[in-house]
């Protein structure tokens, strides 16, 4: 069986909290079909989604089972649905008004965050 594979950056403090955060949930629950990679211990890591490192230090990116990638909201709502007690918020970040303008407010955070972790010297 496949797992799904996370791509994250630990190098950002506040992401290093949200994927502590939902990994110890997952765990708990038992979910063991995660791969939690990191981009910042291992950069040659971006090369599996296709992206380059910079891209996947700024964006969270998961590769699914089925081989297809979600990223940002798109992959915060994949985890969300595997995890018991958020999958209301999956199915609610995927309704077809909530899902754009979630992604909206994901990128510029995201991207303010990428910014502010680069002016720090985080990497």
């Amino acid at each position: 069986m496949s797992k799904t594979k996370v791509y994250y950056n630990s190098a950002c403090p506040v992401c290093r909290a949200g994927i502590e955060d939902q990994r110890c949930r997952m765990a708990a629950q038992g979910v063991a079909d995660v791969e939690w990679l990191d981009v910042h211990a291992n950069p040659e890591l971006a090369k599996e989604v296709g992206a380059g490192l910079e891209t996947v230090r700024e964006r969270l990116h998961v590769r699914r089972a089925d081989g297809s990638l979600g990223v940002g909201i798109d992959a915060f709502t994949e985890l969300f649905a595997k995890t018991r007690g958020q999958g209301w918020l999956a199915r609610l970040l995927a309704l077809p008004l909530v899902r754009p303008l979630a992604g909206l407010a994901y990128n510029g955070f995201a991207r303010g965050l990428y910014r502010w972790n680069r002016a720090k010297g985080r990497w």
